[in-house]
């Protein structure tokens, strides 16, 4: 099982940003797929955005232009830059992560198997 460490959730008036980030442990003979989901109350879960093994992240048409994924260099940590944000955005983020072998595609990020406990991101309008 793997553990994931999340972390930068809190409240910011709306227009403000925020950055969370996801903390796996280290692999030695593969990397992660990782990504962030959302779920408001009351709403359905749906996919932020994710890193492919490439490392091209793909977004939410929800969040184009105002949110930015990043990694560092080991790849084993994915930050969520969330900017422009909007009392929409308010609802409970989960970073997910998926290890394969290098040189493997990701999976669907539906079918990752990791998933954090979330971190709370509240905007005031």
């Amino acid at each position: 099982q793997v553990h994931l460490v999340e972390s930068g959730g809190g409240t910011v008036q709306s227009g403000g940003s925020l950055r969370l980030s996801c903390a796996a442990p280290r692999v030695s003979d593969g990397l992660y797929c990782m990504g962030w989901f959302r779920q408001a109350p009351g709403k359905q879960r749906e996919g932020v955005g994710h890193i492919d093994s490439t490392g091209t992240p793909t977004y939410a048409d929800s969040v184009k232009g105002r949110f930015t994924l990043s990694q560092n260099d080991a790849k084993n940590v994915l930050y969520l830059q969330m900017n422009s944000l909007k009392s929409e955005d308010t609802a409970m983020y989960f970073c997910a992560a998926e290890s394969v072998p290098r040189g493997q595609a990701c999976p669907d990020p539906s079918e990752f198997g990791y998933w954090g406990q979330g971190t709370q991101v509240t905007v005031s309008s």
